[in-house]
């Protein structure tokens, strides 16, 4: 898969791009990164990519004409059909379901927006989607789009060693993962859940299972609600419900 970064910090993307399964997965040739920089594309002397903003009010935009052309020069690197996705606090919230949308695409085109945004008329006329990656402020939209092409990277077959991991991952079954353990089987009087050594692969996965749901019921409750729970699924958080409210009462009593 080819992913493409329009930003005006370059050696920002470049350096994490070597870092990781990323930088390995670019390495290994699995995966292709290439970086522009709109100043390179700008035609004054001072290489200018932002102006005030029509209207008065704080901040800078970048100017309509730097973009489109770097735009343009990227999607003539790219496969055909290559979509452009502007990391913008207007756009879609990214999750799990969106990255494995993304994945489908020939290649992604991530434009990193700073200062106030960029001006509209890009938007209009170049971009086919926009995604947030939450509801804060960052100082631009690299960081954004490193976290989306690291993502979607990690669903490209080949780029993760063992492929069950990416499909082990948190929200990829729309739950929050189960809790992990390693070596040694004690550590500062913690002790590892005897189930995890017991060989017992079915009790083990149920144990998994029953924690995934647990933990998403706890903290992210909204995710269950776009779940449609097996009667298996159902039956392990009707356990761990009752475990924790028994546990609840207990501390009290105490």
């Amino acid at each position: 898969m080819h992913l493409h970064v329009i930003t005006l910090f370059p050696d920002m993307v470049s350096g994490w791009a070597r870092l990781g399964v990323f930088g390995r997965a670019v390495s290994n040739g699995v995966l292709e990164l290439s970086v522009s920089n709109p100043r390179d594309f700008t035609e004054d002397v001072h290489r200018t990519v932002d102006d005030r903003p029509y209207g008065g009010g704080p901040g800078m935009v970048m100017k309509a004409g730097p973009l489109s052309r770097t735009i343009a020069a990227a999607l003539a690197q790219m496969p055909a059909g290559s979509p452009v996705v502007y990391l913008s606090p207007q756009g879609e919230r990214f999750t799990q379901a969106v990255a494995r949308e993304l994945v489908a695409e020939p290649g992604l085109v991530l434009l990193a927006g700073r200062y106030e945004g960029i001006d509209e008329r890009v938007i209009d006329a170049a971009v086919d989607r926009e995604l947030s990656i939450g509801d804060f402020v960052v100082s631009g939209g690299e960081l954004a789009a490193m976290v989306v092409a690291d993502c979607v990277a990690r669903l490209v077959p080949g780029v993760l060693g063992d492929p069950e991991s990416a499909e082990q991952d948190s929200f990829s079954q729309g739950l929050l993962d189960c809790p992990h353990y390693t070596r040694p089987e004690q550590f500062d009087g913690r002790e590892v859940p005897p189930v995890l050594l017991s060989g017992d692969h079915e009790a083990i996965r149920r144990w998994r299972l029953r924690l995934s749901l647990g933990r998403t019921w706890e903290r992210r409750p909204d995710l269950l609600e776009g779940v449609e729970l097996t009667d298996e699924q159902r039956e392990l958080l009707d356990e761990y419900k009752a475990e924790a409210i028994a546990s609840m009462g207990k501390k009290r009593i105490r």
